[in-house]
């Protein structure tokens, strides 16, 4: 084990001490993580890739969307965190388990076919993260920018983030956004979103752990 992910375990640990909110998602918007295809064959399940999301409505919209019961794939939606406009961080799907965050996905070329009719997608190995969106960003899922998120939401981000990564060994390289690894080309999340804001929020937080 690198020193380096040494201290990323033992900050994620400090960190964790601190209070998640539980609202847990309706079993159908959510899976298990699949150690074999369709096939039989292998498959990666371990989470390699930290995604962030933005939501198009509210968190009280979001949350109660997610704990609603969805019959069909195609309404099948859900994240492991949300980090409301506060920066409070609340449990949507335990790590364990595959959220919906991303359909026709995939990372560079990489991506994992579960089953011979289903999308290729990255859900599998992918922990997913999403800001709620301003007041003036709600019922939008378009290119256009809104006025973006408060310093504490990019601090609970971080915060999240950092865990993940002294869980999981995650390296800075794996954490994209929903528009990175979208195929379809139809998704524009976290608009507005400032990777330099995201950096101090990570680096104040890495200074903290010590």
């Amino acid at each position: 084990m690198s020193a380096d992910f040494g201290r990323l375990q033992a900050c994620a640990a400090q960190l964790q001490r601190t209070d998640e909110k539980q609202a847990p998602a309706d079993s159908s918007n959510y899976g298990p993580r699949l150690s074999r295809n369709g096939n039989g064959e292998a498959i990666p399940d371990r989470p390699q890739l930290i995604v962030l999301h933005e939501t198009i409505f509210g968190q009280d919209a979001t949350i109660k969307a997610f704990q609603s019961r969805h019959a069909a794939d195609g309404d099948q939606a859900s994240y492991h965190v949300l980090i409301g406009r506060d920066g409070q961080r609340t449990r949507l799907v335990p790590d364990v388990k595959r959220a919906y965050g991303a359909g026709d996905s995939a990372f560079g070329d990489f991506t994992i076919q579960a089953h011979q009719r289903s999308q290729p997608s990255i859900n599998n190995v992918s922990l997913h993260v999403s800001l709620v969106t301003p007041a003036d960003g709600q019922g939008k899922d378009d290119r256009d920018s809104h006025s973006g998120y408060t310093e504490a939401q990019y601090r609970g981000l971080a915060q999240q983030v950092l865990i993940w990564q002294g869980l999981y060994g995650i390296p800075m390289a794996r954490v994209t956004t929903h528009a990175a690894v979208d195929r379809s080309h139809s998704r524009y999340d976290p608009r507005s979103f400032r990777w330099d804001r995201f950096d101090s929020a990570y680096a104040a937080l890495q200074s903290r752990c010590g």
